[in-house]
């Protein structure tokens, strides 16, 4: 089937990260357990449009949503796509298929004063964690940075003079971000705490061990402390990143500037902040318009 040979090219000529690597993965697996199970002398080589629609039709009455079965095919459109490159096989059965429509919900984001809120009134505990952790929910909030690329921050990526730092992003896509003042104190301050632990390594986000820190804590220290400000049900790093963009769209940023911070490679993934905006202008209108 040679998905180990297609993980290899996901990982080594896409370098695609870990993450991605693994769900492609998963999805592939998926893909033949459901071929094993309903297809008679199964061969995902020898699969043709037919069965990737009633994969699809099987995956829509199980409940999973069309954002993530649009996401699944997409694994397979690049399966398909490699073994047609390698010459494994002589057409590509996901040209005919039709995705189902996906609805476009607006992203969630936390308001200007609901964050105001929780870095000014809410008490981070006076310890190393604390400290921490305050750095990690303000650092979100101020670069708009992804979860993966705050995990693989280095400290000598840090540049204190010019105020700015550079992150290592999808595909491994460097980019430069800067921030203001109050991060830079924040640095500062959590660096010189970070120093005491006898790190032997670069990595700025440790735990209280002086080891890099992993992803499900940096995630858990978000959840956490969001719950604190706002009612969402999703109070993840991305949320704090949707509130970075949201808000720097709504107070006057040019999309492409907001662009070019996100690290996001086409225009149109930056464009549903622009939903977002045309509420916050609605609402600005009812308030001040005298016949609104």
């Amino acid at each position: 089937m040679y998905i180990d040979a297609f993980l290899k090219y996901l990982s080594n000529e896409k370098r695609y990260s870990d993450h991605t690597t693994r769900s492609y993965k998963s999805d592939l697996v998926q893909f033949v357990e459901f071929g094993n199970n309903n297809i008679e002398e199964f061969n995902p080589l020898t699969s043709d449009h037919h069965i990737i629609r009633k994969w699809i039709v099987y995956l829509m009455e199980n409940g999973l949503s069309s954002r993530s079965v649009n996401r699944k095919i997409t694994t397979l459109k690049t399966y398909y796509k490699f073994l047609y490159r390698e010459e494994i096989i002589t057409s590509i059965p996901t040209q005919k298929v039709v995705l189902p429509k996906m609805s476009k919900p607006l992203p969630h984001f936390v308001s200007q004063t609901a964050m105001n809120n929780l870095f000014d009134h809410l008490n981070f505990p006076n310890t190393f964690e604390g400290q921490r952790d305050r750095l990690i929910v303000l650092m979100f909030y101020c670069t708009g940075m992804r979860l993966s690329e705050m995990v693989g921050l280095l400290i000598p990526n840090i540049d204190f003079h010019y105020m700015h730092l550079k992150v290592l992003g999808k595909r491994n896509k460097e980019r430069l971000i800067p921030f203001g003042k109050e991060l830079f104190g924040e640095l500062n301050l959590y660096i010189a705490e970070r120093s005491k632990l006898n790190c032997t390594h670069k990595y700025l986000i440790v735990t209280k061990e002086g080891k890099p820190a992993y992803g499900k804590l940096i995630y858990r220290i978000v959840n956490n402390y969001l719950s604190n400000a706002t009612t969402l049900e999703k109070r993840s790093p991305h949320v704090l990143r949707h509130t970075f963009a949201t808000q720097m769209l709504n107070n006057g940023a040019d999309i492409n500037a907001i662009k070019e911070l996100l690290g996001h490679a086409n225009l149109s993934a930056t464009q549903i902040y622009t939903h977002t905006s045309f509420n916050k202008l609605k609402e600005i209108y009812n308030q001040a318009h005298p016949r609104a």
